[in-house]
């Protein structure tokens, strides 16, 4: 049974197993239904979950519920659900609800022996019924709880954030005004965090670590220096919890007043309250709800007598299982943490996730005066290559700030390779990036040019320069940029330099990274779109709409758009079809079209297969489907690159080049003083997620792993998530899951450097 928002899938595993066929139950209104039983607990079947992908908050309902509290609620609850035969549950809430749950499963045998006893069961029915599994799914918009990156509904409400404040932010560079925004959390400051990041905030308040003493003059002094800078605005971000280092709270009328009153600043408070809460599911949610529920019930089915409760979680770029209970414990002692004032251990608590944020937005905040920061000397060059993606403006402000945080001097070079032979570099400060976050494409211009002919004058330029490093953001054109420059150490020196790559397009193609910067807002753009479409047809009965994507050679986008927008079929070039595949889509759509299911959608890769372009699979749809369904066709075409970039892609791209800034210092200091070279393929790299871990790949050792001819890598995560789709899609596929996953500890220790989105 499910205790929250789904969506129904089958799943098939070996050994053949008797649950495999078992029926889906709801409860509406959480412990509240299953406490009063009866109508309260319904059998779902897949038309009844159809079409609420794009649907906000939950569909079956949640409540709050004090019997449940109760060992009498408890066992009504018990009685109700071995009435029905239920015996695996999959909670989805958070720390209260889970631990609910993990209380309701240690008590399980002793609440079916008194009902037992009392004659409300059988001894048969005690028997049958003696053990219950437990599976939970976090969803909570605060991103509070421990062990799992991110939590269902925070992506989500972090695009409301970002839109008020994007929009907050205009009218406050029109007016020269100071914005003081009240964002939820009264335990947990991550939603205050990421804005704060994702919008390049003057200054933060969370709950976990309060400012320190004297904060209201520091703060002052912040506001005054970045007005003096010719900074048109100021914003402040307060997380509803926020305290002060003797756990006092720091209100948002508060801070209005301090600044009204010691800087006379035109100053406005906006709390943006239950807003956060609702909207339309983000692409990032829609997908890690997916797969977390995937995780979930291969969880249950696997689960024995003897499997204690556990809970899915994000790790990197990887679904996981975490023992419940620890999970909860350590949630709790933050609390515990902050209340007993230990604030350090309370950041820590919140994992790795949270203090990267912290620790990044400190560094790109507060730039520490001059004669503080020691030179070293060096000089580094930032580069945009390739097609523009949302995101990149975000990723050279978090490099050129890292850099001088550094002690480097940083240089943007303008308009890819091309520029950088003719010359158009110029030394770059912290305050020319300042509101870089928030633009779409590329300011510092981006071409899809290689550097192959432009050697010598490359060469040149940054022998001019003396450019020491290089940072490359771009997409598959950088890739292929950055090998020809290693290629080219033997003829040019100059090119005898740390470079690294960070990895930014829509159609995220590049070797050695699970996600590239921009491909999120382009998967947002898609499902948005689609929601539109499908919303259209709304008055019309049976009708199929035909979406082309971009991404090349490469189906991400058509893919993961797909899953995101409950799509019927995604045709894309990694997985090759013919006509006996279109044909069967067809007949299955006019088969989905005869129940109450009304609308359709399928998503084509625009370079999927050279005959069966978007015309002719609406053709041959339109054709097919006459007297039960028509069809339209859409071509999304360049509105998947521009826009405002996503919450994801903004921290995202911050995050990351903040990171390959750090690697590019690190090198330099390995070398100061002896006059060294960078002759070692170790010294050009990619940086990227794989699954759990933050790699930094040699370009040289990527190559094998590359297909040249499609610009495409070898190998793709997101394939294995193909079956999940057509599986929701009402499809008979199968989803191999034959290896039983093993519950991991809370906090792993590794060697490798752990991956945190």
């Amino acid at each position: 049974m499910v205790l929250g928002s789904f969506h129904p899938f089958s799943i098939s595993r070996e050994p053949e197993d008797s649950r495999q066929n078992a029926s889906v139950s709801v409860a509406p209104w959480g412990y509240q239904g299953m406490v009063d039983g009866g109508s309260n607990i319904v059998e779902a079947n897949w038309e009844s979950v159809s079409s609420i992908l794009q649907v906000g908050g939950t569909i079956i309902g949640s409540a709050r519920c004090r019997d449940f509290r109760t060992r009498e609620g408890r066992l009504k609850a018990a009685c109700n659900l071995v009435q029905l035969g239920i015996t695996s549950l999959c909670v989805i809430g958070g720390d209260g609800s889970l631990t609910g749950a993990h209380i309701f499963q240690t008590e399980w045998s002793g609440l079916l022996e008194e009902l037992a006893r009392d004659g409300k069961i059988s001894a048969e029915q005690v028997q049958k019924h003696g053990h219950l599994n437990v599976v939970g799914m976090v969803g909570s918009i605060d991103n509070d709880f421990c062990g799992t990156d991110m939590t269902i509904g925070t992506d989500s409400a972090l695009h409301r954030i970002i839109e008020v404040v994007d929009a907050i932010m205009t009218t406050a560079q029109s007016h020269q005004r100071t914005f003081v925004l009240e964002v939820m959390g009264r335990h947990c400051g991550y939603l205050a965090l990421v804005s704060a990041l994702a919008c390049g905030a003057d200054w933060v308040f969370l709950p976990e670590s309060p400012p320190e003493e004297g904060w209201q003059e520091n703060m002052c002094v912040k506001l005054s220096e970045n007005r003096a800078r010719k900074k048109r605005l100021n914003i402040i971000i307060v997380a509803e919890g926020a305290i002060d280092t003797q756990n006092k709270p720091i209100t948002s009328e508060q801070i209005k007043e301090l600044v009204v009153t010691q800087l006379g600043y035109d100053t406005r408070v906006t709390i943006l309250g239950h807003v956060q809460r609702g909207g339309t599911p983000s692409a990032f949610d829609r997908i890690l709800a997916s797969r977390m529920g995937v995780e979930a019930v291969v969880a249950l089915l696997q689960a024995t007598p003897e499997t204690p409760a556990c809970v899915v979680s994000l790790s990197g770029n990887q679904a996981v299982r975490l023992p419940l209970m620890e999970c909860v414990q350590m949630t709790q002692e933050v609390q515990k943490a902050m209340d007993e004032r230990r604030f350090k251990d309370a950041v820590q608590l919140r994992g790795r996730s949270f203090e990267n944020n912290l620790n990044t937005y400190k560094r790109l905040a507060i730039k520490l005066p001059d004669s503080e920061i020691p030179k070293s000397n060096c000089n580094v060059g930032v580069v945009n290559v390739g097609a523009p993606a949302a995101g990149m403006n975000a990723a050279v402000r978090a490099a050129v700030r890292v850099g001088i945080s550094e002690g480097h001097k940083m240089f943007a070079v303008y308009d890819g390779f091309e520029g950088f032979a003719k010359g158009q570099i110029k030394e770059i400060g912290w305050g020319d990036v300042g509101g870089w976050t928030g633009q779409g494409g590329s300011i510092l211009g981006t071409k899809r040019i290689l550097p192959g002919k432009y050697l010598e004058d490359i060469a040149a330029q940054m022998r001019t320069h003396g450019i020491s490093a290089l940072l490359i953001i771009g997409g598959f054109e950088a890739y292929l940029g950055l090998l020809e420059l290693l290629a080219a150490r033997q003829k040019h020196e100059e090119f005898c330099v740390p470079m690294v790559m960070v990895p930014a397009t829509v159609s995220n193609n590049v070797p050695g990274s699970d996600f590239s910067i921009g491909a999120d807002t382009a998967l947002n753009t898609i499902t948005d779109t689609c929601d539109r479409i499908k919303q259209s047809a709304s008055g019309t009965k049976r009708r199929v709409f035909i979406i082309e994507t971009m991404g090349g050679f490469c189906g991400y986008l058509a893919n993961m758009g797909g899953l995101a927008a409950g799509a019927d079929a995604a045709y894309i070039f990694e997985e090759p079809f013919d006509i006996r595949d279109l044909q069967s889509n067809v007949e299955h759509l006019t088969e989905k079209m005869k129940t109450s299911i009304q609308r359709g959608l399928v998503l084509r890769n625009e370079s999927c297969s050279e005959n069966y372009t978007t015309d002719f699979i609406y053709q041959l749809y339109s054709e097919e489907g006459k007297g039960v369904f028509d069809c339209r066709k859409n071509v999304l075409g360049h509105m998947q690159q521009g826009g405002a970039p996503s919450p994801f892609d903004r921290n995202f791209g911050t995050k990351i080049s903040a990171r390959a800034m750090q690697w590019i210092s690190s090198k330099l200091r390995e070398s100061a003083g002896k006059g060294k070279k960078f002759l070692s393929e170790d010294s050009v790299c990619v940086l990227g997620i794989s699954k759990r871990t933050l790699l930094f790949q040699p370009v040289a050792e990527l190559k094998k792993e590359t297909d040249f001819e499609h610009r495409i890598p070898k190998e793709q995560w997101w394939l294995k998530l193909r079956p999940l789709m057509k599986i929701l899609a009402k499809y008979k596929v199968s989803f191999e899951v034959s290896d039983a996953s093993q519950l991991e500890p809370v906090q792993p220790h590794g060697a490798e450097e752990p991956a945190a989105i």
